[in-house]
């Protein structure tokens, strides 16, 4: 099984999912973006980006670095990683389907001054990068996104309340 926590930066993917393996038996974190991060370091081939989404062999390589890792380990994989273009979710859900995985989708929300506050208080990880998807995150949950995943929202929530939430929700 996976369970996706998606959502944008800021919303707290990368703590919550550090939280919610121990409280799965048998889980580990996979973070999806080491993947694209492989395709950054690639020279001389791949248009220049930062954003590493849009290409091609990232959302395959996804599923099957999932579905691999899996059939070597069997458990759960716990995978915090922002997917806001409709498009990418279903190739990358379909294709994980196709593999006879099951998904449990979770969006980790905040209201868009608690996302902002958060990132522009980041001091491990301070990026205006992160401030860009503020706005397409927002027209993803509104359009397709909040009705594609169980939703949890991180407003008022600890990260540790989150994960106990979503663990207690995968084992329900």
């Amino acid at each position: 099984m996976i369970v996706w926590l998606n959502g944008t930066h800021g919303a707290g993917k990368t703590t919550t999912s550090a939280l919610v393996q121990p409280l799965l038996p048998d889980s580990r974190v996979f973070d999806a973006e080491k993947v694209g991060a492989t395709h950054m370091d690639i020279t001389h081939g791949l248009p220049r980006t930062d954003n590493f989404q849009p290409w091609p062999p990232w959302r395959p390589l996804v599923v099957e670095t999932a579905h691999h890792v899996l059939d070597y380990t069997g458990g759960t994989l716990v995978i915090p990683m922002t997917v806001l273009v409709e498009q990418y979710w279903r190739e990358i859900s379909t294709g994980l389907a196709q593999h006879a995985i099951p998904v449990r989708h979770f969006v980790l929300h905040a209201d868009q001054d608690t996302l902002r506050g958060r990132i522009e208080g980041d001091t491990l990880l301070p990026s205006p990068f992160r401030l860009t998807y503020l706005e397409p995150y927002v027209e993803a949950a509104r359009t397709w996104l909040h009705g594609e995943a169980e939703v949890v929202d991180t407003t008022g929530l600890t990260p540790a309340r989150a994960a106990l939430q979503i663990a207690e929700a995968v084992k329900g």
